[in-house]
């Protein structure tokens, strides 16, 4: 990793845990000890959160196989209209001031592009699977109940997973490819309660491994419905530089607005 990377290594990591203190993750946004109406838990055993979340993210960068690149710019509409199947979800398991939160997102995205060829019309069917999760376990390091502070560690996995088939069948050509790597991040969580069921959560996590970058940054506004429950409004970045050798490039940023509801299980 040369000076320029271990310096934006140390910068994101360093805003992670001043400014944010999970994205995270989103997940890590959701924590419903934020709110001034209760008291604080650290030592109060264990405390489980679930948060589904929708996050309509739109992805720009450059892909690249077999020493092909492409420009992607994608916004979250676009996106939208080619999602077949997804799943986002985090939980958030603690045992007084120690965290074990995990983030978990799937998304399988497709389109038909139709292709002239002499008399014949040909589509090329083309499919994108990208999953990506990450654990992590991380301490409070300030807990009251209008402020709080966590540091976490953790690392981020990613698969993708992308095919190309040309239709109709008959024509029998299908082309695929599909990556695997692990990246180690670290960063922190900021929560702030403006009203006793108003509060704010940034969040952020920078790293590398395989990949040359690995960073996000969250920010979200909550909002307590009752005492089980937590819903959640704010915006998510994404980056990742995967460059593993020059016959494949994922060099990508999705960013978008975040939904979710936070269910405090125990």
């Amino acid at each position: 990793m040369n000076s320029y990377k271990l310096r934006f290594w140390a910068f994101s990591t360093a805003v992670g845990l001043t400014l944010c203190a999970p994205v995270l993750h989103a997940q890590d946004s959701t924590n419903s000890g934020a709110n001034a109406d209760t008291p604080s838990p650290s030592d109060n055993g264990w405390h489980v959160n679930v948060v589904p979340y929708i996050w309509f993210a739109g992805v720009h960068g450059t892909v690249g196989v077999a020493g092909r690149d492409a420009s992607v710019h994608a916004s979250p509409s676009d996106v939208l209209s080619y999602v077949n199947l997804g799943a986002m979800i985090a939980v958030e398991p603690r045992y007084k001031r120690v965290l074990f939160p995990v983030d978990y997102m799937w998304i399988k995205l497709s389109d038909d592009k139709a292709l002239p060829i002499q008399i014949v019309s040909v589509s090329i069917k083309s499919k994108v699977q990208q999953s990506i999760l990450t654990p992590k376990v991380g301490y409070r390091l300030v807990d009251k109940k209008a402020f709080k502070v966590d540091a976490l560690f953790g690392i981020r996995y990613w698969h993708l997973d992308n095919s190309l088939t040309l239709q109709p069948s008959f024509t029998g050509n299908t082309f695929s490819r599909s990556a695997d790597w692990v990246d180690a991040v670290e960063g922190g969580k900021f929560q702030v309660a403006l009203a006793p069921r108003v509060n704010v959560t940034i969040l952020g996590d920078a790293g590398g491994a395989n990949a040359r970058l690995d960073y996000q940054v969250a920010g979200l506004l909550g909002f307590r419905v009752t005492k089980k429950w937590v819903v959640q409004a704010g915006y998510r970045y994404l980056y990742v530089d995967y460059r593993p050798q020059s016959t494949f490039v994922y060099n990508v940023a999705q960013s978008g607005i975040l939904f979710g509801a936070t269910w405090s299980v125990k």
